[in-house]
């Protein structure tokens, strides 16, 4: 049974005119049919959690169309406000694969038999990002020979890159709900606690907590709740839990992440263990002290690069640039939407984020800083939900910016 939408829900989004409005833009470039495959997509139009590979059929006019493995058909079509006639299986049965239900769908269901098809292609610099395969694409091309491709992508992208208020209410909640498992972290951890724990134990104490506040799922693609002690401080942006032992004298990051109703709630906390060295204090100092610059910088009209500027004077002032990794973020979206920063792929760099994207209010990124000394087994990273206000921003996670001596 579909999902009755309910604009009086503080997390209702107005799905139907997501797909209104990306039919005036297939309007406006001339695409007679668009075929999404990302996660990103998914979500954004079906609003439901969509993790098999499927894809999503928008006519013209009227509503759109989803395929997925025939597995997850009947629960997709539960929680999705589609009604079950707009949510199909494909099967690895005679003309049911994906190439076939799709194909078929557009050919005798929408009565399309030429035309210009919208496509999602490109490069991401994480795996689940959905883009229509070579494989894909060439058996598409094959089913409907009447058809030009289009790369069409940013055409949701730009569309999704301001949040409505639903969408935003649902990334605080997000949030908060992660400022639990770090309450239920730090609890754990202080009086000695964390003695013989090893970084599994305290992700998985986060996860409890977080699960208990409303959390479905960790979501991240890199190894769930990231945890990283002693010297994996210091060894980059991708930390999956070991069953490496939190030691005394150790610093210790804690990102953990959420996930509510599609939005995906990310924030680092970081700690030294007692005792702390003089040393250690100065990394940590300074670790807080670009993260607080560069959140009193955020606001419509800067832009990433200017961001990343500031930051980096500010490193070079403290004697730091050498341990400062020179960006400030990375974009997020509903669950799959988690690295491009902007709408357009216009940046000197395709598909990576354009330095000289200018923030608009009601747009969210994540706050995403790494401070690394691998030499010195010593490392920081701090990650915040964002939304970018007229005059500054919102950090969604009420938990406080410190580097903590516990013990």
């Amino acid at each position: 049974m579909a999902r009755i939408l309910d604009p009086k829900d503080p997390y209702f989004i107005d799905n139907p005119a997501r797909v209104k409005a990306i039919q005036k833009a297939m309007h406006a470039n001339d695409i007679d049919v668009y075929l999404g495959s990302r996660i990103r997509t998914l979500s954004w139009v079906i609003d439901a959690f969509c993790p098999w590979r499927s894809y999503i059929v928008i006519p013209a006019e009227g509503l759109p169309t989803v395929f997925t493995f025939i597995i997850d058909a009947i629960r997709l079509a539960d929680e999705t406000w589609l009604d079950e006639d707009h949510v199909r299986a494909y099967a690895p049965m005679g003309g049911m694969d994906q190439i076939a239900a799709v194909a078929d769908f557009i050919k005798d269901d929408l009565g399309l038999t030429k035309g210009r098809l919208g496509y999602e292609d490109g490069m991401s610099t994480y795996t689940a990002e959905g883009n229509l395969s070579h494989y894909e694409y060439s058996r598409f091309s094959e089913a409907l020979p009447g058809f030009t491709f289009v790369n069409s992508h940013e055409l949701i992208d730009e569309l999704s890159i301001i949040k409505d208020q639903g969408t935003i209410n649902r990334f605080r909640t997000a949030s908060l709900i992660v400022d639990e498992g770090h309450k239920a972290a730090r609890a754990a951890l202080e009086n000695g606690g964390y003695k013989g724990m090893t970084e599994a134990v305290i992700a998985g104490i986060a996860a409890l907590a977080m699960r208990k506040a409303g959390s479905v799922s960790e979501w991240n693609f890199a190894g769930l709740n990231e945890i990283s002690t002693g010297y994996r401080t210091g060894l980059g942006a991708c930390t999956p839990p070991t069953n490496k032992v939190i030691q005394a004298g150790d610093p210790l990051m804690l990102d953990f992440h959420a996930m509510f109703q599609l939005a995906l709630g990310d924030h680092s906390h970081n700690y030294l263990i007692n005792p702390a060295t003089k040393r250690q204090r100065w990394h940590a100092d300074n670790f807080v002290a670009l993260v607080q610059l560069v959140l009193d910088n955020y606001r419509a009209g800067t832009t990433p690069a200017e961001l990343a500027q500031i930051m980096m004077d500010c490193a070079e002032s403290r004697g730091c640039a050498d341990f400062t990794v020179p960006g400030c973020e990375h974009g997020i979206g509903l669950f799959g939407d988690e690295w491009r920063i902007g709408g357009r792929n216009d940046g000197p760099m395709p598909y990576w984020t354009d330095p000289d994207h200018v923030y608009q209010e009601n747009e969210m990124v994540v706050c995403a800083m790494q401070y690394a000394c691998p030499a010195e087994g010593i490392g920081f990273r701090y990650e915040n939900d964002i939304l970018i206000l007229k005059d500054g921003c919102e950090f969604m996670s009420k938990y406080p910016l410190a580097i903590e001596e516990i013990g």
